[in-house]
């Protein structure tokens, strides 16, 4: 959906689709894991993957132009 988004829709700069890949990755990997501890709202605050994937999707984000200081803190919505 990535590359779609940058190479035929031209939402997203080309620069974004490397950190995206990543992030993808990094999603792909904590489900192979089989860990069902990684998908808990805990785990959004304390695991590595998470947190990696959110400075990725920050870094995306500043590049794109957002101001990533108004980002909210995490907050799960039930």
């Amino acid at each position: 959906m990535a590359g779609h988004l940058v190479e035929e829709e031209g939402l997203l700069s080309p620069d974004a689709l490397t950190d995206l890949q990543v992030i993808d990755s990094i999603f792909g990997e904590m489900t192979c894991d089989g860990s069902p501890g990684r998908w808990t709202s805990a785990a959004l605050t304390r695991d590595a993957g998470w947190n990696q994937a959110r400075a990725l999707a920050r870094q995306v984000l500043a590049r794109e132009g957002m101001d990533v200081s108004r980002l909210s803190d995490i907050r799960v919505v039930r």
